[in-house]
């Protein structure tokens, strides 16, 4: 199944989800992207940069290598401290989840601030296997 499409069926697992989309936070860009609704193309290039800012940004990358000297691991270990964030904006949840195989893609889900977060946290997960075997 092609990326596109995946994301469209995790879009139907997750619940109240109206949106999911692909990040490579090396380059900043969405790769793919799917939504119930239209959005202007800057917003979605803004949240790609954003989503990049949010895992890979300079005080991301100190906090990860305060972290790996804390625990006395060498600083080539490379070690990605921040795998899942949640963000409750003011109507909306946005899961963001970084890839076990591929650890610079981000996949983010929307979802309306109703859903069940444990429920839609829970169906994102479940979702990340077959969206990384369609990368």
């Amino acid at each position: 199944m092609s990326l596109d499409a995946t994301i469209q069926s995790s879009i139907a697992a997750v619940p109240e989800c109206l949106a999911a989309g692909y990040v490579d936070i090396s380059s900043g860009m969405l790769l793919a992207m799917r939504t119930v609704d239209s959005h202007p193309r800057e917003v979605l290039d803004l949240l790609a940069a954003a989503t990049a800012d949010l895992y890979d940004g300079a005080n991301v990358r100190m906090i990860e290598q305060l972290f790996r000297r804390s625990r006395g691991l060498p600083e080539s270990d490379g070690a990605r401290y921040f795998q899942e964030i949640i963000v409750n904006s003011e109507n909306l949840i946005h899961i963001f989840m970084r890839g076990k195989r591929y650890p610079n893609y981000i996949v983010v889900f929307v979802c309306r601030r109703t859903a069940n977060l444990g429920m839609a946290l829970t169906k994102a997960r479940l979702s990340m296997p077959q969206i990384e075997a369609a990368v």
